[in-house]
This record gives C-alpha cells, structure tokens and sequence, in this order.
C-alpha cells in the first residue's frame, strides 16, 4: 500500500462522499483558501457527483427528460477548481488518532492510506433494505443514488410486464408510486402503517390514501411485507405479506433510510440514538477538533421538541456544506437546526408538513391543542380554486406554535413555508393572526388558508386556558 502524506506548510482536506454536503463543503473551502494554501481530496465510490437526490423519481416517472439534468456540477467542473476529485473510490477506513484514511479503487482494488489535517465525513444514508427472503432478488430496487436511478430504468425498459409493488408509503415509496403511474404501471403500495405518509397524523394521511387510489393506485395499509417471491430463473413474480400475495414484475423499496456510519462507528465516532453523527453548531463531530460531519448521515436538533432527528433532505445537507467548508476553510459559520419541513406531491395532490405530529408532541411532554379546517387555494370565485386542509397544533396555554400539516391541489405545498418560519421564530397562534400576507384573488383568499387555521387555534387555546 502506498502513503500519501500532507508536505510543506499547506493543509490537506480530505472529504468523504461526493454529493451535495461533502462537495459544498470542498467547494465553499476552496473559495476561502487558494491551491497553495489547501489541498482538497475528495472520495466518491459512485460514478456521479453533486447531484439531486430529490429529483430521481421525476427522472424515473419522465418528468425530467434525462440524468444529466439532475448533476449540478460535474466531477470536470469540480477538478477544474482544484478539488482532487477521486470517483469510483471508496473509503474502507477511518484513522482519527493517525489521521489518515484508507480508500479503495473500486474498479482495481488498489487500496492506499492518505493523510489529513482536516476531514468531512459526508457518507449520506443508505436505503432501508429488509432481510427479507428474495430482497436481492433481480427486479428489486432500492433508490438512492443516480446509479439506483439508471438501473431501475434499466430494469422497467427490458421487463416485459406492466406490474409493480412499492414497499412503503414514506416521501420515497409516494413518488415512486406515481413516478410508476407515469410509465403506465399497474402500481401497489404495501404499507405497514394506518396509512401513507407517516410524517403525517394519520387523519391527513387518509387524505392521501384517498387521493392516491383515485389516481388508481392500489392502496394497502397495515400489511407487513414477509418475502419477495420468484420464478424458477430467479426474477421477482411477486411481493407476499401475511395475508395474500401481491404479483410484481417490479418491486421498489421506499422503506426509508438509515444514516450511513458504518465508516464512522467502526472509528469510534459519536453516534446518536437514530445512528447519525453527532456535531456542535458548527457541524463539527463531537470531541474532534479536526472532524465535521454533514447532511444525511447525521442527526440535527429540532428547533421545536429540542430533540436530535435525523431528517435526511437536500435543503439541511446543501446548508450543512456551506457551514462545514466555511469552518474547515478557516471561517466562522453556524447551524442552529430545524424544524422539520418537507413537501412532496402525489400526481397534482400536495403535501406538506412543519414541525410536530400529535404523536411527537406527546413524546416530549407537550399538551396542545389540535384544529382542522377546509380552505381554497384561491379566492373562491376565482376560475380553477382547489381544495385544501390545514392542520394546526398549537400548545396548551402559551399558544406556541408546534406544527401544521397541509394537504390540497395547486398551491397548498409551498404554504407550509409560512409555517416554517413562524415556527423558527417561536410565533403562537395569536401572532400568527397579523401576519402581512400577501393578497390577491389569484393567489389565496382574504384569509390564508394557513392563518384561519391559526385564528381557529389562538380561540381554542383561549377556550381551554
């Protein structure tokens, strides 16, 4: 094996993972520190660099017209900044006493150590996959990554059957549902849960259970996935459960993900209770004054419960980046933490989410309030309004705001954002009330579906106090 080591008197950064927190970083790192002053060394076991995770289902449903449309900047783009871009290299290994990292060539298997005076660890999160009889099965797809992306694609272009199951109602298996419905699929989602959508209460969920199947997608709930079963070649024919058998030429995995910190555990690094890294405000690994960490393969504090969430979402890893590469650069920057907003969407159905569920409000203690109401998109003589339902959770007394819930047609997803940022400041209900809105029949009615959700809240909190 061969040693590289850090010469003169310019640092080396080494930085594990390729996609959008471990190349922000590189990349804000290079814009504060010249060639001569630090090296950058990047790793990347995949073919692909900086790229939206977020967009593989469009790309997959055709939404997107092609792979090159979701990289933001390509490994060329990168090198040419000076940042040791190494693709289709895979670190095996973390020395933190020695500082240096083992890293093996994919394609040769060519192992070697290399030195750093600083490191990212931006390892991401790897998809859930059960060890379920048949999982490995040709025909089922985890979707993770671009690579998970193009073999899907691979698979729905040489399968002749029109049939697939998704395993999951969560962000992933929702997408991917429709990205199926899309390519003309007959589409099941087996669910463990009451309903889609666990980052809903489950009464917002049933909204997208019935939404769902008048998109004639198969909806099935509280079924647990028990193997894949296949024909004699050995290619999927079928997801089975408990109760019956689903038939599939297709089978997707949209279970969820796990941070991916094998690297980091095998170290001796800090890991929380959900198996993410744990870091200061300045995204740096606890206890290690040369280590930062970031986007999905760590855990972050909610601004709301005061707890550690792992929430893995392009938004918090893009902002990890910044901060980690201003830090490691030589700078000063800080993250506070979230409040756990998401927005997906189901065909032309919208959801969003901010803050707490009714059951994450009882894990932490807090007693609140609850209210729902129907609203519309736009004023409601205005041509094309849509539905929609706002759910609010407000404490008990105080008023705070804890979260809202938000499922509609066109323009109910963003309106989350409103929350969000009420949420960030500690606004209650009441405040909430006086928000200067914008108004135009064109775009909501004199009331914001999302304030007379919060003038209903503020009463009952007065009613019950």
């Amino acid at each position: 094996m061969s040693m590289s080591r850090t010469r003169g008197t310019r640092e080396r950064l080494v930085v594990i993972g390729g996609d959008a927190a471990g190349m922000s970083a590189a990349s804000q790192a290079r814009r504060l520190n010249k060639p001569d002053e630090l090296e950058i060394v990047a790793f990347e076991r995949g073919n692909f660099t900086s790229y939206s995770a977020c967009g593989i289902p469009y790309w997959v449903g055709g939404d997107v017209p092609d792979r090159d449309r979701l990289i933001a900047r390509t490994p060329e783009e990168h090198r040419a900044r000076d940042i040791d871009l190494r693709l289709r290299t895979e670190v095996t290994e973390l020395d933190p006493d020695g500082q240096r990292v083992r890293a093996r060539d994919v394609d040769s298997g060519a192992e070697s150590w290399t030195s750093y005076d600083k490191l990212v660890i931006a390892t991401g999160a790897r998809p859930i996959r059960p060890g379920l009889p048949g999982v490995d099965a040709p025909g089922v797809h985890g979707v993770q990554t671009l690579d998970d992306g193009q073999a899907l694609l691979d698979t729905l272009a040489r399968t002749p059957g029109r049939r697939a199951v998704v395993v999951g109602a969560g962000y992933i298996g929702v997408e991917m549902a429709e990205a199926l419905i899309n390519r003309g699929y007959e589409v099941t989602v087996v669910n463990r849960g009451s309903e889609p959508m666990s980052t809903l209460d489950p009464d917002m969920g049933r909204l997208v259970h019935e939404a769902m199947e008048g998109l004639g997608i198969t909806m099935v709930n509280d079924a647990e996935v028990t193997g894949i079963l296949t024909d004699d070649d050995g290619r999927v024919r079928a997801v089975t459960t408990k109760d019956r058998d689903f038939p599939a030429d297709v089978v997707v995995l949209g279970i969820g993900v796990r941070p991916e910190t094998t690297l980091a555990r095998a170290a001796g690094l800090p890991l929380g209770a959900h198996g993410g890294l744990l870091t200061d405000r300045s995204m740096r690994v606890r206890g290690h004054e040369n280590i930062w960490a970031g986007g999905d393969c760590v855990e972050v504090l909610d601004l709301v419960s005061g707890q550690q969430r792992h929430i893995p979402l392009g938004t918090h890893a893009n902002k990890h980046g910044q901060v980690i590469g201003t830090n490691a650069g030589g700078g000063y920057a800080t993250f506070p933490g979230v409040v756990g907003t998401a927005v997906s969407k189901v065909c032309d159905l919208e959801i969003a989410r901010t803050g707490l569920r009714e059951k994450d409000a009882h894990r932490v203690g807090l007693r609140f309030e609850t209210v729902t109401i129907e609203s519309t998109s736009r004023a409601g003589y205005y041509p094309n309004s849509s539905p929609m339902t706002v759910k609010m959770l407000a404490e008990h007394r105080t008023g705070r705001l804890l979260g809202v819930q938000i499922v509609g047609r066109e323009g109910a997803g963003k309106r989350v954002d409103i929350a969000a940022v009420a949420l960030t400041a500690g606004m209650t209900a009441e405040q909430m009330t006086t928000l200067d809105l914008g108004y135009a029949p064109p775009f909501s009615p004199v009331w914001d579906p999302v304030l007379v959700a919060a003038r209903k809240a503020a009463a009952r909190v007065r009613e019950t106090s």
